[in-house]
C-alpha cells in the first residue's frame, strides 16, 4: 500500500508539473496575441507596459537594439506614436495597421519563469485615400511580412515581455509585389541615442531584408533527432553559388553580461519535453 501511495503521488506531482508548463505556454502565447492586438491600434502606452522592468529587456528591431524600458519607450511611446498617430495613445482616422500572428511555438523552461516564442506576422498597412491630403505620411499602402523569436520572464506570477526581436523579412507595395520591393525599403536607423533623440541605444552588424533570405535561428532544436541545424544550412547562397560566398548566419546572442536563467546546457534527446539550452547561439567547435 505504501508503495501505491508512493507511486500515486509521484503521477500527481508529474501531472501537476505537467498541466503548469500547458498554462504556462498558453499564458505566454496570449501575452504574445494581445500585443498584436495593441500594436494594431496604436495603443503604445499598453504595448509598453507589456515589458518588464528587468534591466536586460529589450527590443530588437531594423538592426537595431532599444535596451531597458527607457529604450522600449522610446521606440514605441517615442519613434512609433510620433511617427504614426501624431503623439497620441490610439489609431487615428484611415490608418492601417494590422499584425496577423500565427504559426507560434512556445517552450517554458524547467523552471516555469522563462520562456521563448517563435512567431510569424503578416502585417497589413497603409491609409485611405481620404486621409491622402490631411495625414503627413500621405496615401500609401504595403504588405510586411516577419518572424519573431522572443523571450518572456514570469515576475510576481505574470508573464511579461522581456528580450522582443522582430524581423521583418519582406515589404511589398500593392501595385508592383514583393519582386519588385526596392533596397533598404524601411531605411536601417544610422544614428543612436542621444544624438537621435528617438533613437536605439545600439546598432548591430546583424542585418537582413529582403531579398536577404536566411533563416533566423531556432531556439529549439529539431523535435526529432534533437540535434541543432547547421549554421551553413541557415544561410542563402546565390543559387549554385558556394555557401562560403555568402552572408554570415543569423544569431540570436545576447548583449555582453546578459544570460538565460533557467537554459539548460545541454541538448535535448528525441521525445523529451525540457527546453534545451538555446543551442543555436553555441559556437560552431
Amino acid at each position: 500500500m505504501e508503495k501505491e501511495f508512493a507511486e500515486l503521488r509521484e503521477e500527481v506531482r508529474a501531472l501537476r508539473k505537467e498541466l503548469s508548463r500547458v498554462s504556462d505556454e498558453a499564458e505566454v502565447r496570449k501575452s504574445h496575441h494581445k500585443y498584436g492586438y495593441y500594436l494594431d491600434k496604436c495603443l503604445y502606452n499598453e504595448v509598453v507596459d507589456m515589458f518588464s522592468d528587468h534591466p536586460d529587456a529589450y527590443v530588437e528591431f531594423l538592426g537595431s537594439r532599444y535596451r531597458g524600458k527607457a529604450g522600449i519607450k522610446r521606440l514605441y511611446q517615442g519613434r512609433f506614436q510620433s511617427m504614426f498617430v501624431a503623439g497620441r495613445n490610439g489609431p487615428v482616422h484611415g490608418w492601417l495597421l494590422d499584425h496577423i500572428m500565427m504559426q507560434d511555438i512556445v517552450d517554458v523552461d524547467d523552471t516555469g519563469t522563462h520562456a521563448w516564442c517563435r512567431m510569424r506576422t503578416l502585417m497589413q498597412a497603409g491609409t485611405h485615400q481620404s486621409i491622402e491630403e490631411s495625414y503627413p505620411r500621405g496615401h500609401r499602402q504595403w504588405w510586411e511580412g516577419g518572424l519573431y523569436e522572443n523571450e518572456y520572464i514570469k515576475e510576481d506570477g505574470v508573464w511579461k515581455l522581456f528580450r522582443y526581436r522582430y524581423f521583418p523579412f519582406w515589404h511589398a507595395d500593392f501595385a508592383k509585389g514583393w519582386s519588385h520591393t526596392k533596397k533598404n525599403y524601411i531605411p536601417w536607423p544610422t544614428v543612436t541615442y542621444p544624438e537621435d533623440p528617438l533613437g536605439p541605444d545600439e546598432l548591430l552588424k546583424q542585418k537582413m531584408l529582403w531579398p536577404d533570405t536566411r533563416v533566423v535561428p531556432f531556439h529549439y532544436p529539431h523535435p526529432v533527432t534533437g540535434k541543432k541545424t547547421a549554421e551553413d544550412d541557415l544561410r542563402a547562397p546565390v543559387y549554385g553559388a558556394d555557401v562560403e560566398t555568402s552572408d554570415p548566419a543569423l544569431r540570436l546572442d545576447l548583449p555582453e553580461g546578459q544570460s538565460r536563467p533557467g537554459a539548460s546546457e545541454q541538448e535535448s534527446r528525441p521525445g523529451e519535453k525540457v527546453l534545451p539550452e538555446l543551442v543555436q547561439n553555441k559556437a560552431v567547435e
